[in-house]
C-alpha cells in the first residue's frame, strides 16, 4: 500500500515534448509508471516514443485516456496556468517539478485550489514515488529506491535521495517518497502528509527533512505530538546560514529572527521527534526508532 501514488495511477504530463519533460517521462516509464498521456498544445495527434499519445489539453487527455494525475514540465512563466488547467479538468493530484514559478502566480493557484477536490505536491519539488508499486512522478532516481514500510517526506530533493539510499544501504524500504518542495507558496504540507502517513497501515515509521525558513517544521512538530502513531525521524537543513540570507529554496530564509534551525529543532525535539544532527546520519537515526 501507498499514499498519493499507486498501481492504478494514470498519469498524463504536461510539456512531454520539452527537453526536461521528454527527458523524465523516458525514466517513468523505465521505472514502471504508467504514463498514459501527454500534453503539448498543437501537438494532438502525435505521439511520444511511439506509445504515449499526444492531446492539445488536459481535458482531452483525461476524457481519452481516464488519466488520473498530472506531471507538470512546463517552463515556470506558463507552468502556473497548466496546473490550473489540470485543476480546471478534475484531476485528483497534480505534481508541479517546475522551479522558478513566480510567487504571486503560485498565490493564484492555491486560491484556485481552495474547494476543489484537485491536491498538488511542489511546485519546485523532485515528485513522488512509491516503490512496490513501480510509480515514479517527477525526477527521482528510482534505482536507489527499495519497497518496504517508511515514508519520507521533504522539502529538499537532494536529501530526500540521500536519505533514501542511507534507507536502502541499511536494508530499510520506503513505502512512498513525497517531495514538496521548497518554495514559499506551494501545495501539499508537512502535516497533509504526515496524516496521510498516520493512517496508511503499511507505513511504518517517517523520515522528515525540514530546512530554515518559514513555520511548517513547528506546525508539524505540534500535530505530531497531538496526533502520530509512529515513530518519526527528522533532519533540519541550514544550521549554519546566516540571517537574511536564502539559501537554496526561496522559502528558505531567516527573517525576522523566525525560522532558523535551532527553532525548529527544538519543536521537533519536544514534540518525541529524534533529530539527525548530520545528513549522514538521517537513516540511522529512523533505524534507531524501529
Amino acid at each position: 500500500m501507498a499514499i498519493l501514488v499507486n498501481e492504478s495511477t494514470r498519469v498524463v504530463v504536461q510539456g512531454i515534448t520539452g527537453d526536461a519533460g521528454s527527458f523524465h517521462t523516458k525514466q517513468m516509464l523505465e521505472y514502471g509508471t504508467k504514463v498514459v498521456a501527454g500534453v503539448t498544445p498543437g501537438r494532438s495527434g502525435e505521439t511520444f516514443e511511439g506509445k504515449v499519445p499526444i492531446f492539445d489539453t488536459v481535458r482531452d487527455a483525461v476524457q481519452g485516456t481516464k488519466a488520473n494525475v498530472a506531471c507538470v514540465f512546463v517552463p515556470p512563466a506558463f507552468a502556473a496556468d497548466a496546473i490550473l488547467e489540470a485543476a480546471a479538468a478534475d484531476v485528483p493530484l497534480v505534481v508541479a517539478i517546475t522551479e522558478g514559478i513566480p510567487t504571486l502566480d503560485m498565490v493564484r493557484v492555491r486560491a484556485f485550489l481552495e474547494g476543489r477536490d484537485s491536491r498538488m505536491v511542489g511546485p519546485n519539488c523532485p515528485g513522488v514515488i512509491s516503490p512496490a508499486a513501480r510509480c515514479k512522478i517527477g525526477i527521482m532516481p528510482g534505482h536507489i529506491h527499495k519497497p518496504g514500510h517508511i515514508g519520507v517526506v521533504s522539502r529538499s530533493g537532494t536529501l530526500t535521495y540521500e536519505a533514501v539510499w542511507q534507507l536502502s544501504e541499511l536494508g530499510i524500504g520506503q513505502s512512498t517518497c513525497i517531495g514538496i518542495g521548497g518554495d514559499p507558496v506551494g501545495g501539499l504540507d508537512f502535516v497533509d502528509v504526515l496524516s496521510l502517513f498516520n493512517a496508511d497501515p503499511d507505513t511504518h515509521g517517517v523520515i522528515l527533512i525540514g530546512e530554515i525558513g518559514g513555520a511548517a517544521e513547528e506546525r508539524a512538530a505540534a500535530w505530531v505530538q497531538a496526533h502520530m502513531k509512529k515513530p518519526v525521524a527528522a533532519f533540519i537543513a541550514g544550521r549554519t546560514a546566516p540571517p537574511g540570507k536564502r539559501m537554496g529554496h526561496a522559502g528558505a530564509i531567516i527573517s525576522g529572527g523566525k525560522g532558523t534551525a535551532a527553532d525548529k529543532i527544538a519543536a521537533l525535539e519536544k514534540a518525541g521527534i529524534r533529530v539527525a544532527p548530520t545528513p549522514a546520519e538521517m537513516g540511522a537515526t529512523l533505524a534507531s526508532m524501529l
